[in-house]
């Protein structure tokens, strides 16, 4: 059997899984070149990239598993893998406290202005306190759209800054978001009453812009918005000509719509209007980037490989 690794994971992957495969890891390939090197593979370790088209599927002639080290499947084919007897499974939740970290995190750097700060103190070597002026969580309501997992420990740690919760999702119940100390409210109430939205669910057909430029112009002009979930679920056109404008008054990222581009594939341009705003941060989707996290997943996916192949 032989499972081969395309993305930076966890150790205990690869060491644990030695013990009845062969394994191979390479370098994060671009779907064609995943295509042409899965032949004769029985398991597919990965993350969030490349996507997997149905060439990568009709190639991949022995594929009886991919494992995915994240939570979002919106990258690959699912019904094509389906029809063809692929066991596709993720680590849903493992992830949860470090993106719930990061969010808490990018709020208080877009609050208390530290990335501006940190820029103009190493780059242009001013010392200005007067110029970063910010504002504490501290009595701010929160926003939550999407409130499985990591939406609940967001606002448990919101919480603890003294923040009041809302939170949308049309799945759950009233009894669930009591549950989460949270209430519930319709996505425009969400929108109106909030100081900062963030959202946390994953892309799909319905989920898909669920911010854009409706959405923002019901919001506060001090808004802020935080999307550690996926591109796509904010519609990047649309927010930011309401940052130019002044319509809201931050935005926070952890992906973006084209972020494949960034892994080296080469298969679209990376570059976004946004890059050009004082009033954005991005990161390099780095949500489930902690040791902790990692060492989490990795356990799981090994449990759940050697269930599905019977190792």
């Amino acid at each position: 059997m032989k499972c081969l690794i395309i993305d930076i994971v966890d150790s205990v992957i690869e060491t644990e899984l030695s013990r009845y495969m062969q394994v191979d890891t390479v370098p994060v390939p671009n779907s064609a070149e995943l295509a042409g090197m899965i032949p004769g593979y029985d398991i597919l370790v990965m993350r969030v990239v490349p996507g997997i088209t149905r060439e990568v599927l009709d190639a991949a002639d022995s594929l009886k598993v991919i494992a995915v080290c994240s939570v979002g499947l919106n990258h690959i084919d699912l019904e094509y893998a389906k029809q063809k007897g692929i066991n596709v499974f993720n680590a849903p939740g493992l992830n949860g406290n470090a993106v719930a970290e990061l969010t808490i995190s990018k709020m208080l750097d877009l609050s208390r202005n530290t990335m501006a700060a940190n820029y103009d103190v190493k780059v242009n070597h001013n010392w200005d306190k007067y110029k970063f002026v910010g504002r504490e969580l501290r009595g701010r309501t929160l926003g939550i759209i999407g409130f499985g997992r990591i939406g609940r420990r967001v606002a448990e740690l919101a919480r603890v800054f003294g923040m009041q919760v809302l939170a949308y999702d049309p799945y759950l119940k009233a009894e669930d978001f009591a549950a989460g100390q949270a209430k519930g409210v319709s996505l425009d109430e969400l929108l109106q009453q909030s100081d900062y939205v963030t959202t946390h669910v994953p892309l799909t057909a319905e989920t898909k812009n669920i911010i854009d430029a409706r959405a923002l112009s019901l919001m506060k002009p001090d808004g802020v918005v935080l999307n550690m979930s996926r591109g796509g679920v904010v519609n990047e056109k649309d927010i930011c000509q309401a940052l130019r404008e002044g319509r809201i008054a931050g935005y926070a990222s952890d992906v973006l719509e084209n972020e494949l581009a960034g892994g080296g594939t080469n298969e679209s341009s990376f570059v976004s209007p946004l890059f050009e705003l004082d009033n954005f941060i991005v990161s390099p989707h780095i949500g489930a980037q902690s040791v902790d996290a990692q060492r989490d997943i990795g356990v799981y996916i090994v449990g759940k490989i050697r269930q599905a192949v019977g190792c």
